[in-house]
């Protein structure tokens, strides 16, 4: 008999932590194209948004090189918790940061970010030392090549992580059709072309 447990993602017990989608460091993903990669961002934001998950951003020295955070997450987000921090490389050890994480009251964290290997890894792995729940959304977190990112996700599924993409998550988090048709397909209609063709054939059927 089977010991594993399904551990899926649950809208009422997991919150979003979008780390340093910076426009320096944007500059930087090679494993994905740029405008792929900024839709995918996008796609998972939105998501976490309608679904109304606590979302903490975090930035890293973005005085300097890294960057200001994507502008568009300022204004999908204008509310959330905004920890610009002054230097920490990993968020887990700015003390604003966890404590934002903690006060969200959830238990399944949602992360995504630039670099994978590094300033997502670091976040991620130092969460499930802490005892969160972590799903790393992998087509929203970039590095340098494929490389990097095989050996980030290597280093993170082995630790316990759960590797997601966003399409994963929206569908995980919603759990029945029926639960909402049009608002969940319109999202996925936003950032999936495809999906647009497939809303639009249902909507005639209507």
């Amino acid at each position: 008999m089977s010991t594993f447990k399904y551990n899926r993602l649950d809208k009422d017990n997991a919150a979003a932590l979008l780390v340093d989608h910076q426009t320096g460091l944007f500059s930087l993903v090679r494993d994905f194209g740029a405008a792929d990669f900024k839709n995918n961002v996008l796609a998972l934001a939105s998501t976490v948004k309608f679904f109304g998950l606590p979302t903490i951003l975090t930035t890293s020295f973005e005085q300097g090189p890294n960057g200001p955070i994507m502008p568009e997450l300022k204004e999908k987000f204008p509310d959330a918790p905004y920890i610009p921090r002054p230097g920490q490389i990993n968020a887990w050890d700015n003390e604003d940061f966890v404590k934002a994480v903690a006060q969200t009251g959830r238990k399944q964290l949602i992360i995504a970010g630039i670099v994978t290997d590094v300033c997502v890894a670091f976040c991620a792995l130092s969460a499930i030392e802490a005892g969160y729940d972590v799903f790393v959304v992998t087509d929203a977190s970039g590095t340098f090549d494929e490389t990097c990112r095989y050996a980030a996700w290597e280093r993170m599924s082995r630790a316990g992580i759960q590797l997601v993409n966003w399409f994963s998550v929206a569908c995980e988090l919603h759990r029945d059709w029926r639960n909402d048709v049009t608002g969940l397909g319109n999202l996925l209609a936003g950032y999936i072309p495809d999906y647009k063709n497939l809303m639009t054939s249902y909507a005639v059927k209507q």
